[in-house]
């Protein structure tokens, strides 16, 4: 599954926005969990919300995500994904703690995971992330402790133009084949 490529990072940090410019380009993406299961949740009144019940938002997050990746074994080419199970599994961990390799199993993606920093100038809460810039960094550092601890090689992305980013994850990729 070399070619499931992880985008984290910190929320608000311009991960939906540069799987957009990587869709543009002609890349298969799969969106972030999260957003869905919010969307899902507030349209039915579910509980699962990140700010009502974090563990049961967790759970259904990973069972998302694991649907996901393997959805994601039809495409060709890069798949890119906004978060995944790692994330997932990092929020069930701090929810629960729930141990990561009990969450994930044997389910991988690429080693290289590319990661968009606190970015304090574009981030932004709305109806689906209401959780501060605090909260979001707070989240980030779990997530930059989680991915090597799992044997994954962390990119941090520059603050710079959704091009430029896209121009270096092309890049990296490129260099792995």
């Amino acid at each position: 599954m070399n070619r499931f490529v992880v985008i984290s990072g910190c929320s608000g940090g311009g991960k939906s926005t540069l799987l957009t410019e990587l869709a543009r380009r002609g890349h298969a993406i799969v969106e972030e969990p999260g957003r869905r299961i919010v969307r899902e949740a507030l349209a039915s009144g579910s509980g699962a919300l990140p700010w009502v019940d974090l563990e049961a938002f967790g759970r259904r997050a990973l069972e998302m995500a694991r649907a996901d990746h393997a959805s994601a074994r039809a495409h060709g080419g890069w798949v890119f994904f906004d978060r995944g199970a790692i994330d997932a599994a990092v929020a069930l961990q701090h929810a629960a703690g729930t141990p990561l390799l009990t969450s994930l199993g044997t389910l991988r993606y690429h080693p290289r995971v590319f990661v968009t920093p606190p970015w304090p100038e574009i981030h932004a809460t709305d109806a689906e992330r209401r959780h501060d810039l605090a909260d979001a960094v707070a989240e980030y550092e779990r997530l930059l402790a989680a991915y090597p601890s799992l044997g994954y090689d962390i990119v941090e992305l520059p603050r710079t133009s959704v091009e430029a980013r896209a121009d270096l994850v092309e890049d990296r990729l490129s260099s792995d084949f």
